[in-house]
């Protein structure tokens, strides 16, 4: 840090020093100037508790709690010349502990801090005050995953900054605010930087960590319908094979469907699972877009013969802005998701597969006449 000197037209340096060669203590002093001036971490937080220890079962103290205007509940952990090595371990049990917080644990909290500082102030009336609303309830604190985690120290290890990136890409907000002191004299002055996440940068970094948590629990969600599907499949396939041998070759699918051919390429037999429904198709899906529309068109005059000897009504769909046409019927209301469906969705698929391969299969020579 330099001072500028306007007559002159030159600058001249102000010391760095620590904070244990000018005697400051975290408690006494850091603590304290965050505490009072809570805006100097760049945004207006209120602080509702210090050396809050209201945890269960333990004897821990986090530094600060505040609210931001959010309504997130942010810990605020101190450190003087040295950021130590478990200093986001202990931020992180702190979150969590504070996670489970009441918006009337929290204005508790708060009315306790009020009073044991003497303020003589209302809680609730601050709380009013700070989101600028009228009505309590129409304020709300400490949402599921909300808590951030604020660090205040005058030098960070770099296992502590490496460890608060990595959370950033887990969408925890963690800042790292690193803080100077300088003497000029006998003036001292105080710089409080943000470094974690660098404060031009902070929303890019936000914006990819949000992304990347979304692709993390998108990637989740395929894992466990692909698990899904292949505990249905193999359900499925266990039971069909004991009543016939349409399926006897296969595998349990990752898919959300299984396809048997019907003898000519391009068309089969497909039954599918989804979060809502289990359908049985009758597809033609060759390559050849325009192939499948006109054998789809062949079929469709027998549309009434076919559903009175398959015994059902079928939905016809042609589907002109797609490749392939299918012949289908479905069960709705049941789920892939939900086991106790499962029976009910087997049953269903073993049955009407049966009736479409007969009725469909019949067919299938005349079809080969058409292809040709």
């Amino acid at each position: 840090m330099y001072l500028i000197n306007k007559i002159k037209n030159q600058i001249q340096q102000v010391s760095e020093k620590k904070f244990s060669e000018l005697g400051f203590r975290e408690r006494e002093h850091l603590q304290e100037w965050v505490a009072k001036l809570p805006s100097c971490l760049g945004e207006e937080l209120l602080i509702i508790q210090k050396e809050f220890s209201g945890f269960d079962e333990t004897s821990e103290r986090l530094d600060l709690l505040a609210l931001d205007k959010d309504g997130n509940l942010v810990i605020i952990e101190n450190k003087l010349d040295d950021s130590g090595r478990d200093v986001v371990w202990q931020a992180l049990k702190y979150a969590s502990y504070c996670s489970s917080l009441t918006k009337n644990q929290i204005i508790e909290i708060y009315q306790e801090y009020l009073q044991k500082s003497r303020l003589g102030q209302n809680a609730q009336e601050n709380v009013l005050d700070f989101f600028e609303k009228e009505s309590f309830e129409e304020i709300e604190l400490n949402k599921p995953q909300s808590q951030r985690i604020f660090l205040v120290a005058g030098n960070f290890r770099k296992e502590v900054t490496s460890t608060a990136l990595w959370l950033l890409d887990y969408n925890i907000r963690v800042k790292c605010f690193k803080v100077t002191p300088f003497q000029m004299g006998a003036e001292l002055l105080l710089d409080i930087t943000q470094i974690v996440p660098m404060k031009d940068s902070e929303e890019l970094i936000i914006r990819m960590a949000e992304k990347n948590q979304e692709t993390l629990v998108t990637r989740e969600k395929v894992r466990e319908r692909v698990k899904i599907n292949q505990q249905f499949w193999s359900k499925f396939l266990d039971e069909c094979n004991q009543k016939n041998d349409y399926f006897s070759n296969f595998s349990p699918s990752k898919d959300s469907w299984l396809w048997k051919s019907a003898g000519i390429s391009g068309l089969g037999y497909v039954i599918v699972v989804s979060g809502s429904y289990a359908r049985v198709e009758f597809q033609f899906n060759t390559p050849d877009s325009q192939k499948n529309k006109q054998l789809f068109d062949r079929t469709y005059p027998q549309k009434k013969q076919i559903e009175k000897e398959i015994g059902l009504e079928l939905k016809w769909d042609r589907r002109d802005s797609k490749r392939s046409s299918a012949i289908s019927y479905q069960l709705d209301n049941v789920s892939v998701y939900n086991e106790e469906d499962w029976d009910n969705m087997i049953n269903f698929l073993i049955e009407h597969v049966k009736k479409f391969i007969i009725v469909f299969g019949s067919r299938i020579p005349e079809i080969k006449k058409i292809i040709k």
